[in-house]
């Protein structure tokens, strides 16, 4: 995290302690379980400043050791496209990985599952002090906290 442009500890709480609730990604997935690969649909809604809607196919294979998964055909409804937008990704971070820090999955009922990208950047409150120097008697810095919730993913999965 960045200091205050003059070198100073910021002064309001704003400024020390940040929570974004707000999502900038929406997804609706719907996932089809078929012969040892996951086939599935993405309805991905993008919040400011671009305002967008996108639709992917994916296929990925089912084992816990996947290494790779495909992002296919797909449409943008804000520049009324229809393409190729493929990309073929890998689990060892990279393009579309690594920009989620943490991932949170909640399990509501079989078949259905709620997946929370965030990330939080922070620095942890601290009390010093010194005694026949030239430092402070008492000197306490508040920390420092930005988190923000990035992503909700809606996962509907159908087992053959």
């Amino acid at each position: 995290m960045e200091p205050a442009p003059n070198g100073e500890e910021p002064t309001s709480w704003d400024e020390l302690y940040n929570i974004n609730l707000m999502p900038s990604e929406l997804f609706l997935k719907f996932r089809k379980e078929i012969q040892g690969f996951q086939v599935g649909v993405n309805l991905e809604f993008y919040n400011a400043p671009t305002n967008d809607f996108q639709t992917k196919l994916v296929l990925k294979p089912l084992s816990p050791e996947r290494r790779w998964k495909f992002v296919g055909v797909g449409h943008n409804f804000k520049l009324n496209a229809t393409g190729w937008k493929w990309k073929l990704t890998t689990c060892f971070g990279g393009d579309g990985i690594s920009r989620i820090r943490n991932k949170t999955t909640l399990g509501l009922v079989p078949g259905l599952d709620f997946r929370f990208g965030w990330k939080a950047d922070y620095v942890l409150p601290e009390i010093t002090g010194a005694l026949g120097t030239d430092e402070p008697l008492f000197n306490m810095n508040s920390g420092r906290l930005q988190a923000s919730l990035d992503r909700v993913e809606a996962i509907v999965t159908h087992s053959s």
